[in-house]
């Protein structure tokens, strides 16, 4: 293991990153490992831009409708699933290409699970509204059912640790008290690491527009209808609060109008972008190159002096 190389394929939303990984595979031999914490869900399909079946099948993917969206995966479960599968991909002389844009994945992948995730502003003032509309002893009380043992440790009139509490949950996926108790170390092999940058923010937040717009034509309300219709979801699933689909969820409950309803999901999904570029922005930029207008031969030559 310790020997792997690995690509990282990272980009923000609506950046090209599913069609480049298709043409480096025309080119290389590579299984890829989806790093998108939306694209694991069956039955999500239109709404997480998730690539065609025949195209899943035209190249190996990994991590794609793996889990119900009534089930949970977590961070912890992404680092173990997709460390496994790197291994395997390299046993078969296969190269390894990690692809996505959930940043909170990648580090995980790079550098371990050994702290929690940091606080998530937006997060934390939706938790505090909740708590304004019932209360922190109902807070209290939601804590107590995904993690009782943190409830068992925090008072109810403690609203700080309460809300550290359920914002670490609703990230992560896993209870305060479990990732605690758990540590990984960074990954032991060798990465190099391929972003596609969003230079031209106005492009990009046109790209999201049309992309928005192309999945309500395509269904995605239909998608969503279905979704609800199974009676066992509901907006505190992290299923159902992936960009757009929250959106679109209170649409069909008759929260938002129509044209509400698009506003919001284009800019829920331009605040995504947002975070994912900050994030990016951090990271080695020698390999990065300008999505919407970029050299494939440039990028293939980061394949080439890595293999």
């Amino acid at each position: 293991m310790s020997a792997a190389k690995v690509i990282l394929l990272m980009g923000a939303t609506a950046t090209g990153k599913t069609e480049l990984a298709l043409e480096i595979s025309r080119h290389f031999d590579v299984e890829i490992v989806s790093v998108d914490s939306a694209l694991i869900y069956r039955g999500m399909d239109i709404g997480t831009a998730k690539p065609e079946p025949e195209i899943l099948q035209s190249v190996p993917h990994h991590l794609v409708d793996i889990i119900d969206p009534a089930e949970a995966f977590s961070v912890w479960d992404f680092v173990q699933r997709s460390r496994d599968l790197v291994e395997e991909i390299c046993q078969r002389g296969r190269i390894p290409l990690l692809v996505g844009g959930t940043m909170m994945y990648f580090h995980a992948f790079e550098h371990g699970l050994n702290r929690l995730p940091e606080a998530n502003e937006t997060l934390r003032q939706r938790l505090d509204l909740e708590a304004q509309e019932t209360g922190w002893q109902a807070m209290h009380d939601r804590l107590a059912e995904v993690d009782p043992i943190s409830a068992s440790r925090i008072r109810s009139t403690d609203s700080q640790r309460i809300q550290r509490a359920l914002e670490v949950y609703q990230i992560a996926g896993e209870p305060l008290s479990r990732l605690q108790q758990q540590k990984t170390t960074g990954y032991a092999g060798r990465m190099e690491k391929i972003i596609l940058a969003a230079n031209d923010r106005a492009g990009l937040h046109q790209r999201i527009e049309s992309r928005f717009l192309s999945m309500l034509e395509q269904g995605f309300i239909d998608e969503v209808k279905n979704l609800r219709a199974r009676g066992d979801l509901d907006l505190s699933l992290p299923s159902m609060r992936c960009v757009g689909y929250r959106q679109l969820w209170q649409f069909l409950a008759g929260e938002l109008s129509h044209q509400e309803m698009v506003d919001k999901g284009i800019a829920a999904t331009r605040q995504l972008a947002k975070r994912q570029i900050t994030w990016l922005r951090k990271q080695p930029q020698e390999n990065a190159f300008d999505c919407l207008k970029y050299s494939k031969d440039a990028i293939f030559r980061v394949f080439n002096d890595a293999f």
